[in-house]
């Protein structure tokens, strides 16, 4: 299945149905009087997030979604029958935007919530409706309602604990292959990761899931590269995981590069607590490690964790310090033991 977290959708709920002129005319009854129905109610058009998936794939293959208009009314006082509705069935995390790509209309962020995008058109009276004491006989019914038809934009955000970030061949993919069941694309030459992929995380009997983006580079706010489209899948995370490759020849200007293009993306995304790892350490001496450690402390004015994703060293300590910033939004504290298993 192919991965699409960006879609345009041309919708448009029904219309109502237009109300019935008619008489009654019954065999032996001399007043029959008006006796037209109302016109039916077109249908609404909704969004809802469904459980189970993870892309927008569906939407590339059809973009319009028309509601079902409203019967007209009928003799004998028969009200006409109301469109269905129609639902665009979105993974959880897809923002629904204005045609402008800037207004937000919902962020479907639980399985399960709706919302409705067009509302359908009201059926019209019928001439029964407009009967009174002095006009007995109307000819007069109303038309329905016309429905509403609009372009949306549907973006996906991916819903993720953690997400991954940092230049291309920095080992994210690896790193993530290697602390999950996620299998993405690993090989020595930039930008192999072309979409996000996510895996299930655990450490010390607790998990969490995590997110891998393709790499950015210098510029990537400017369009370079990949761009930065991709980081609005890690806006959800409570915690971002910034690896710097050791075995560049400027870790620091590596890590500038990033931390400005996660400014220039949004400033939120930039205040987001981050936990910043020197990856790749099982290919340098340490004299090495410490001066390019001390180089990127003095950068990021924190502490900076030492690991190798291929040789696995140094990886638990990292996944402890991102699972320290996520347990606030668990409910639990970061020291908390998992309940050990009931054994008789």
């Amino acid at each position: 299945m192919k991965f699409l977290d960006l879609a345009k959708v041309h919708i448009r709920s029904g219309g109502g149905g237009a109300g019935c002129v008619s008489f009654r005319r019954e065999k032996f009854i001399e007043y029959g009087g008006p006796d037209g129905g109302d016109g039916g109610r077109g249908g609404d058009v909704w969004a809802e997030a469904t459980p189970g998936l993870n892309t927008l794939i569906d939407f590339r293959y059809q973009q319009h979604f028309f509601a079902r208009s409203g019967q007209h009314g009928m003799g004998s006082q028969m009200t006409g029958r109301s469109g269905e509705d129609i639902v665009l069935r979105v993974p959880a995390g897809t923002e629904i935007l204005d045609e402008d790509g800037e207004t937000v209309i919902a962020d479907l962020t639980e399985p399960g919530s709706r919302v409705l995008l067009a509302r359908g058109g009201n059926g019209g009276w019928g001439n029964l409706h407009f009967k009174t004491s002095t006009n007995r006989a109307p000819r007069t019914a109303n038309p329905g309602q016309p429905g509403v038809e609009r372009t949306i934009w549907l973006r996906l955000k991916l819903i993720a604990d953690a997400g991954l970030v940092g230049l291309p061949n920095a080992g994210k993919s690896t790193f993530l292959a290697a602390v999950s069941n996620a299998r993405p694309k690993i090989a020595d030459y930039p930008f192999t990761t072309l979409h996000p992929n996510l895996g299930v995380v655990g450490i010390d009997g607790r998990e969490f899931v995590m997110a891998d983006i393709p790499g950015l580079i210098e510029g990537a706010s400017e369009g370079r590269g990949l761009g930065d489209q991709f980081l609005g899948h890690v806006e959800r995370s409570n915690v971002l995981l910034h690896l710097i490759d050791g075995t560049s020849g400027d870790v620091g200007a590596d890590a500038r590069t990033i931390l400005d293009e996660l400014a220039a993306y949004s400033p939120v995304l930039m205040a987001k607590p981050r936990v910043t790892a020197l990856n790749k350490i099982d290919a340098l001496d340490d004299d090495t490690i410490a001066e390019r450690q001390a180089v990127l402390e003095s950068l990021t004015g924190g502490p900076v964790h030492l690991m190798s994703g291929v040789s696995k060293q140094g990886v638990p300590q990292v996944l402890r310090a991102l699972w320290s910033e996520i347990a606030p939004s668990r409910g639990t504290g970061a020291e908390d033991q998992p309940e050990a298993p009931w054994r008789p």
